[in-house]
């Protein structure tokens, strides 16, 4: 099969486009935007014709959830990234998603630049204004459908929709107004980072040369959150805040899209401990796929081999009920973005790779000197229109159960969200 359009599609999308209720040029600023589909030749996983069928199979037929994902579109002139983030409307890949095979997808909004490396500055403001924005265009169309429930989910499986979950990558902007809060979860937010990467009033960030743990305030943000119904995600916080809000919550926490610091010397890596707790606690782990991020020293580059290492780490390490995906793909040149948005903040001294992180590293012979070219993609994971497929059609390969594969791709998700949401 030479292009996605062959793949099944989901029937509930009916062609709308982003803000096809507004004239783009005359009502807001319309960028050229990256095809949503085949931006790059579909990769070749080398399954026989049995294993092709049993995969597709397993992605119509089970429940398949992104943990986390930015499913919108970025201008094919990389050079205009800033430019396009600064206008705080982002169109969402509504095509390239209904090839995906999800059902449910975690919408990790962009924050005021529309990159990800800014949500440790975003304010109250720009929170209304981009969930306003998003929440206006997915009011105009029907194939994806709001979720606030684990009956909202139950009901969307196989009905050719997609369900959305409204998330956050830090809780920074509400300062220290606990109610701020609630006020999310009424707009429909069900997943907050607690810091994302430097530290806030809740706790430690991963770049910071030492972390302090969980704040008091922290400790009471996760107490509303439990009470609420908003998952916790650790993803972008500390070893020793991770440890103190695992600690802390009363509901399993996440940690959405990350790696194993055990298989990649890199503080955006978690380190065995953390892991082990998170697994002890019915917490799950979302294995990242943005590129040069799950990074493997048996695989120079980044491809779906070098993910599917985390991955297979993970389980060993914390069994197979505890791991999911948590992709961190979108519709771009998704390694240029760094590259446009990085003179925006400065220069930045990495931190050295936290002492325990060191310790597992040589425990099982890996330098934590250890460096690889940059990739522009993450091969087989480059969007999300094929993750989940190219996935499953890994773990077929590679000889899991139908069983195993339905709890990664979507059950173990599940599992957690009854014991979160309220």
């Amino acid at each position: 099969m030479t292009s996605t359009r062959g793949f099944a599609q989901a029937g509930g999308y009916g062609g709308y486009r982003s803000f096809d209720y507004l004239e783009g040029g005359a009502d807001y600023h319309a960028f050229e935007l990256t095809p949503e589909i085949d931006r790059l030749p579909l990769y070749d996983l080398g399954l026989d014709e049995n294993e092709r069928e049993h995969a597709e199979r397993l992605l119509q037929n089970s429940l398949v959830i992104s943990l986390h994902d930015h499913p919108q579109v970025f201008p094919l002139d990389m050079s205009q990234a800033v430019e396009y983030g600064r206008t705080g409307r982002y169109p969402v890949g509504f095509e390239g998603l209904s090839y995906s095979g999800m059902d449910v997808v975690f919408d990790n909004l962009a924050g005021p630049t529309g990159c990800i490396v800014s949500h440790y500055s975003w304010t109250w403001a720009d929170v209304a204004y981009d969930i306003g924005h998003r929440l206006a265009d997915l009011a105009h169309q029907d194939y994806v459908r709001i979720v606030r429930s684990v009956r909202d989910i139950r009901e969307i499986q196989g009905t050719g929709h997609l369900g959305w979950v409204l998330a956050l990558e830090a809780a920074s902007m509400i300062d220290n107004d606990l109610d701020r809060l609630d006020i999310l979860y009424g707009w429909g937010v069900r997943q907050m980072g607690l810091v994302y990467n430097e530290s806030n009033l809740l706790g430690g960030g991963l770049k910071e040369f030492s972390d302090g743990g969980l704040t008091r305030f922290g400790h009471r943000a996760v107490r509303r959150m439990n009470q609420l119904g908003i998952s916790v995600d650790l993803s972008h916080a500390g070893d020793r805040t991770s440890i103190d809000a695992i600690a802390a919550s009363e509901a399993p926490v996440t940690i959405t899209h990350a790696g194993a610091r055990g298989v990649w010397p890199s503080e955006r890596m978690k380190p065995d401990h953390v892991l082990r707790a998170l697994a002890d606690s019915g917490g799950l782990l979302g294995i990242e796929a943005a590129p040069n991020s799950t990074l493997s020293p048996r695989h120079p580059g980044h491809d779906i081999e070098a993910v599917m290492h985390h991955f297979e780490y993970c389980v060993e390490l914390m069994g197979i009920d505890h791991v999911t995906f948590g992709p961190d793909t979108l519709y771009a040149d998704h390694a240029r973005i760094h590259t446009e948005f990085a003179p925006l903040f400065g220069a930045t001294i990495a931190p050295t790779l936290p002492a325990s992180g060191a310790d597992e590293l040589s425990r099982i012979g890996v330098d934590e000197e250890l460096t690889a070219p940059k990739a522009d993609h993450c091969a087989g994971m480059e969007n999300p229109t094929e993750v989940f497929r190219n996935a499953i059609g890994w773990l077929v390969k590679h000889g899991y159960s139908d069983e195993d594969i339905r709890k990664v791709v979507g059950g173990n998700t599940m599992r957690v969200l009854e014991q979160t949401w309220r």
